[in-house]
């Protein structure tokens, strides 16, 4: 067991452990959160129906992109509070509403995406003025957040290792983001490998990533799988896990300290940097799909988005940055 805490960072207040989510209606009562709007999907609704009991008006956020999905519930949020309650695309999708309309927004997590610490997102489209905001309020139960069965739990800790691993090497990275991406990627490892998964410290591991990307922010890596996600259409967890061991490859002489040290948290006891790769290959494996292919990415889609990724800001903050050629030959490799 990884144990219970209440964090109080700035104006964010974090609660984690088993059992957190009995608590959210008190905690959101609490924290201004009174007559809120419910943002979730029926999957996680049904999970969790105090919540949707309790809500003034519950919205539904089906498949699509952030940008898109925030200009299209706009209207149907109102001005209440707003409660996110859901994986990445329903936090990032509240986020990106509150940015605009202001007021608070909190987030409870149904999966690792690490949506509910990051204060970065997509704005909806088209709309001025809008601003990148974080939840102010966090209810992570491990019971909710690592709920997937253990292939798209494990795609989606994959996910939350990808975090982990790009904080350890941009240009914002620091003492406390590299702690906490280290011991959260030795969480996810752990929790992937046991049998069955370890729910508790995969939950803990994705909390720890994702507070050490919102320090430290994100690279090559999440840039070109988002581009992959907007161009090929395939699914946000998957393709970071069937992209991430190649990304450690491609990383580990670029970043040499930053790789060693992530191998040794994945379990290597040289801390080479080489073995990163090969180790998180062995954690993707658990996710179900290991090529680009099997996520229906074609050959055609590549070169399109190796030319997006060069324009994705996020490229800067990659040590030596990869040129389109590379970025293509690996891709390919990928496929």
């Amino acid at each position: 067991m990884t144990g219970s805490f209440t964090w109080r960072d700035g104006e964010r207040l974090i609660r984690f452990g088993r059992g957190a989510a009995a608590e959210a209606p008190g905690l959101l009562a609490e924290n201004g959160f009174a007559r809120y709007v419910l943002l979730t999907t029926k999957r996680a609704e049904d999970a969790l129906p105090a919540l949707r009991d309790d809500a003034h008006q519950v919205v539904r956020v089906g498949p699509g992109v952030v940008d898109e999905l925030s200009v299209e519930l706009l209207p149907a949020a109102g001005d209440r509070p707003l409660v996110a309650l859901g994986g990445g695309r329903v936090i990032d999708t509240a986020k990106a509403i509150a940015g605009v309309r202001g007021g608070p927004c909190a987030a409870l997590p149904t999966t690792l995406s690490g949506a509910e610490l990051t204060p970065f997102h997509r704005t909806p489209k088209g709309v001025a003025g809008a601003r990148l905001v974080r939840p102010s309020l966090v209810v992570a139960d491990p019971e909710l957040m690592a709920s997937q069965p253990p292939p798209a739990l494990a795609a989606s800790a994959l996910n939350a290792l990808a975090h982990a691993m790009e904080a350890l090497y941009t240009p914002l990275a620091n003492p406390i983001a590299e702690l906490a991406a280290l011991r959260g990627a030795e969480l996810l490892a752990a929790g992937v490998r046991a049998q069955p998964p370890g729910r508790d410290e995969v939950a803990l591991g994705a909390l720890l990533a994702g507070s050490a990307s919102a320090s430290a922010g994100i690279a090559v890596h999440h840039a070109t799988c988002q581009t992959l996600v907007r161009t090929a259409g395939t699914p946000h967890a998957e393709t970071n896990a069937v992209m991430l061991p190649h990304f450690a490859g491609l990383m580990a002489p670029r970043a040499p300290r930053a790789l060693g040290a992530l191998a040794a948290a994945l379990g290597d006891p040289e801390g080479d940097p080489g073995r990163a790769a090969p180790l998180v290959a062995e954690l993707t494996v658990r996710g179900g799909h290991t090529r680009l292919s099997e996520l229906g990415v074609r050959g055609d889609h590549l070169p399109e988005v190796a030319a997006q990724v060069e324009q994705h800001p996020a490229l800067a903050a990659t040590p030596s940055p990869p040129r389109e050629d590379e970025l293509l030959e690996l891709l390919r490799a990928a496929l």
